[in-house]
């Protein structure tokens, strides 16, 4: 099942039957360990709606904290020591690849992430951006992973390589991530492959396309996740990029009115235009 945000009202999709939940509270609706068998349960007395209730998405976030993930991907380590060579800093992203503690690092609160739809932005002191595709992870305050979504950690790379200490400014300022379209919520966790697609385009016109499995990712989901919450709570849970695959090659920036799709298989499509 899948579940969409849209102002105060809950979505639920069962496969293509649409239901709306009303005068439900985001934050506690979803933090909740048993959220499939919650859903289904909820859908039984729920009013059904049409496919156009879907224009308008809010980000599937209220109060949760999104947090991101470094340097999983052998493709993403080539990259980072690619970017930041000249100034020395290479060698510690080669170093958190290898060690058993993974790179996590806070992204966003809502009031700086884009649903699908609404645009994300560039910053106006870098002159080399990116966006980077990520399986997202959704997990309850008692750390468990009920969901999953599609997340777009935009990333300043040229503040980056200059000196990995840049880190917080190259990846967090407003309009620096978007999320959703929706939690997909399945029954049981997602063990098999899922395949993510990044698509730019620019005037009508596809620029970038490239394409990964999340098979090549170095790191399982729930070590993310039990590293995130070693010595942090959170109340009514988290998101959690997992870190990308795909690193356009260093000729490429994004420019204003750029489109970037995201696609990632039983999820559904996450899509924004550059500002």
């Amino acid at each position: 099942m899948k579940v969409y945000k849209k102002e105060n009202n809950i979505i639920v999709q069962n496969k293509r039957t649409l239901y709306c939940l009303e005068g439900q509270n985001w934050d506690e609706y979803i933090n909740d360990d048993q959220l499939y068998q919650k859903l289904k349960a909820s859908i039984g007395n729920a009013k059904t709606i049409n496919a156009n209730q879907l224009d308008g998405l809010n980000p599937p976030i209220d109060s949760q904290e999104l947090w991101a993930s470094g340097v999983t991907y052998y493709i993403s380590k080539k990259g980072r020591e690619e970017e930041s060579k000249e100034t020395g800093g290479s060698i510690f992203y080669t170093k958190v690849y290898d060690a058993d503690r993974p790179e996590l690092f806070f992204k966003a609160t809502k009031n700086r992430i884009s649903g699908t739809g609404e645009a994300v932005r560039i910053r106006r002191d870098s002159s080399w951006n990116v966006p980077e595709p990520e399986l997202t992870l959704f997990s309850t305050s008692n750390a468990k992973i009920v969901g999953y979504s599609i997340g777009n950690d935009m990333s300043s790379r040229d503040i980056e390589g200059q000196n990995p200490l840049y880190l917080p400014q190259a990846k967090t300022y407003d309009g620096c991530a978007s999320l959703g379209p929706c939690i997909y919520v399945p029954e049981k966790p997602v063990n098999q492959p899922l395949r993510i697609e990044l698509t730019i385009q620019r005037r009508g016109a596809v620029v970038f396309q490239e394409s990964i499995s999340t098979d090549r990712m170095k790191r399982k989901p729930q070590e993310l996740v039990d590293y995130l919450y070693r010595e942090s709570s959170f109340p009514n849970g988290a998101f959690l990029m997992t870190g990308t695959g795909i690193v356009p090659p260093t000729d490429f920036t994004l420019a204003l009115g750029d489109e970037v799709s995201i696609e990632i298989e039983k999820i559904g499509t996450l899509t924004n235009p550059v500002a």
